[in-house]
């Protein structure tokens, strides 16, 4: 009876002494545990089901490195690949783009709020809204581009149908939500700059490009890494614009990673479930690859920073 006494004792005092580290973990608990659950155990899944010959029903059928020796001799794979990083240097754009439109809307003028709104409003909108929309944009014969096009006699190329064009009209595509979604990002981040750098600086006659580079961009850096890791990792799985808008074509052309494992792994073409395995675990090592940089290039700007 005494030991129980003495170990419900022990307990109560540790609590007491730990409680303030003990808590946030408590809270913590049930999101990681999803998060380990629904993100973390299908990573590993993924990787798992890459060395076996599968249809997705049937008996997994273990084959070892054989759909990556595939995968090394595989032109569309090469195809994706290209495209993806064509997808992943373009999309960038958005970045820069996205803090230019901020700074011009963080201004109070007349009628802000409006151009607010419409500058806001791609973002909202279905992606397979704005794959239809360009695709009606694209249209040579009856789209807003014909029309341009028209007006100097001129014909208007069918940029969905051309393998040299079709990938960069997706791109553009794509980038207007995005550049949205990173304006969102900054007009956020700049509601946080501190007025009293800002008052600093114009003192010490900084103005224009010197104030936004000096003064404005440093405290911006939350929010450029946001916008950074979310524009990567939408450029590398992008999907939905390049199924609405093309399915792939012309010719396999506008495939990216994405879609190549999708077609490979659930459409008509394929049911390899290994296959598109091997595809995801090479995507998700390249998107690992170029987050960790970018993670370990703010650790070293932070660093130098103190």
């Amino acid at each position: 009876m005494l030991s129980v006494l003495r170990n419900s004792t022990e307990r109560q005092h540790y609590w007491k002494q730990n409680r303030l580290s003990i808590m946030p973990w408590l809270f913590l608990a049930p999101g990681l545990f999803m998060f380990m659950l629904y993100v973390i155990m299908p990573i590993f899944q993924s990787i798992i089901v890459s060395f076996y010959q599968w249809d997705g029903l049937g008996e997994k059928t273990f084959i070892g490195l054989a759909n990556y020796a595939e995968l090394w001799e595989d032109d569309n794979f090469y195809t994706s690949l290209k495209n993806n990083f064509i997808w992943l240097v373009l999309y960038m754009l958005a970045v820069p783009a996205g803090l230019f439109i901020a700074l011009f809307l963080n201004q109070t003028v007349w009628g802000i709020r409006l151009y607010k709104s419409l500058f806001f409003f791609p973002f909202v909108i279905s992606q397979v809204v704005v794959g239809l929309v360009f695709s009606w944009f694209y249209d040579p014969s009856n789209g807003i581009l014909a029309l341009i096009y028209s007006l100097w006699d001129g014909k208007p190329p069918a940029i969905l149908a051309d393998e040299r064009y079709v990938t960069y009209g997706i791109i553009a595509a794509g980038l207007w939500p995005q550049i949205a979604y990173c304006m969102i990002l900054y007009l956020t981040g700049l509601n946080n700059v501190a007025p009293d750098q800002i008052e600093a600086g114009r003192l010490d006659g900084a103005r224009s490009w010197r104030m936004l580079w000096y003064i404005i961009l440093p405290q911006l850096r939350p929010a450029t890494f946001i916008a950074v890791v979310v524009t990567v990792i939408g450029a590398l799985r992008s999907f939905d614009l390049i199924s609405i808008m093309t399915q792939g074509g012309p010719y396999g052309s506008s495939k990216v990673l994405a879609y190549y494992m999708y077609e490979t792994s659930l459409s008509e073409y394929g049911y390899r479930m290994g296959y598109g395995a091997t595809i995801a675990t090479i995507l998700f090592l390249i998107m690992m690859v170029y987050i960790s940089f970018f993670l370990w290039r703010m650790y070293q700007q932070e660093k130098g920073g103190r």
